[in-house]
């Protein structure tokens, strides 16, 4: 059928809103009308840096409704509300015992432009488009593996959810899955943007009697306070380790580091406690350690968390329902942009204008 998607032809290039043809669904697949899809710093990475193949269509934080099933789907019907969320085979070591954030043909099954039985369902002029994680949302309609669509109550706004597919899971994610911190511990988050504060807001749930937000923009600062945060810090203005250990006495026993610049992942060690642990969930470079003084010689430990080592047919329902009782009020990060304004919502993600653009794709 044919179908409106963002087209990035070459690496670095604007989107473009185009008509390609979208192929029906195969076996074990569904068909998705989509009615949102949030903006992540993922697309503006595989954008910018060409980590998987062109031309595509990016978007990978879907929202929508089933249209159509192919053979062999079972737990989805027509009409389901559903959120789109990472590709996993389902099948390796790691998806069947929880842990599909790090399935073994992950890179492939979702940087590699194909879908898993490596074939396309997206083309223009005759031409394959690849595919990102297994859905590109950026368009009207996908088609996805039914293991990635989540489904959702349908008495929350559809248009919302997307987030939860990916940024919004990973900060909430790394908190209440990997790091499960204690009722009344202490637990620092460097950098509020939609990955951080989801962290604060989950530190809350789970009970932690210090949230510390760090960042350089005191109006992220202030958001992070209403969300949760017990203290903020402003990096820039203050010296982050010092502050950390004033506050908390010893340290701090947990951190989650979304911010990728490698100065913040030292502070994020420096400023814990002995047996601390970081989960470090940006995108990081090279960083240069003194592994006895920032690690070993105090038992701490740095993590690496993937997509809030999530199984998302289980997380993201938990997440909706602790929004709706009012626990996770991730509304708070998301301003709407309708569809043709995608790229002025990548520069104000950017410049840090919107925490959390969405756009809105159909009603």
């Amino acid at each position: 059928m044919k179908i409106q998607a963002a087209v990035t032809r070459k690496q670095g290039d604007d989107f473009q809103w185009q008509d390609v043809e979208l192929a029906e669904p195969g076996l074990g697949e569904v068909r998705v009308r989509i009615v949102a899809t949030g903006v992540c710093h993922t697309d503006a990475v595989a954008r910018d840096l060409g980590i998987a193949p062109f031309p595509i269509v990016l978007g990978h934080e879907g929202a929508g409704v089933v249209e159509a099933l192919g053979a062999g789907v079972s737990g989805l019907a027509e009409g389901d509300h559903v959120v789109l969320s990472f590709a996993h085979c389902g099948q390796c070591g790691h998806c069947l015992t929880g842990h599909p954030t790090v399935c073994d043909t992950f890179n492939d099954l979702n940087f590699g432009g194909a879908m898993d039985d490596g074939s396309h369902r997206l083309r223009r002029d005759d031409k394959a488009l690849a595919t990102f994680f297994g859905q590109s949302s950026f368009a009207s309609h996908a088609v996805v593996n039914a293991r990635n669509a989540v489904k959702v109550d349908p008495e929350v706004d559809l248009a919302l959810l997307g987030p939860l597919g990916c940024g919004i899971q990973t900060g909430a994610g790394t908190v209440l899955n990997r790091l499960k911190p204690g009722f009344g511990s202490s637990l620092v988050v460097y950098g509020c943007g939609a990955v951080g504060l989801s962290a604060i807001m989950a530190a809350k749930i789970a009970g932690c009697h210090q949230v510390i937000a760090v960042d350089v923009h005191d109006s992220r600062l202030a958001l992070a306070a209403e969300l949760g945060a017990t203290h903020t810090i402003n990096g820039q203005k203050e010296e982050t380790v010092a502050r950390v250990r004033d506050i908390t006495g010893t340290g701090s026993e947990y951190a989650v580091e979304t911010t990728g610049v490698p100065a913040v992942v030292r502070q994020s060690l420096q400023a814990l406690r002995p047996l601390g642990v970081s989960a470090i969930v940006g995108v990081t470079p090279e960083v240069t350690l003194d592994v006895h003084q920032d690690l070993m010689a105090e038992g701490k430990s740095m993590v690496g968390v993937i997509e809030g080592d999530s199984v998302p047919r289980v997380f993201i329902p938990q997440l909706v329902s602790y929004y709706k009782d009012g626990r996770f009020p991730f509304d708070k990060l998301v301003k709407f942009y309708p569809a043709d304004q995608i790229n002025q919502a990548f520069e104000d993600s950017k410049q840090g204008i919107t925490v959390k653009p969405v756009l809105r794709i159909s009603n």
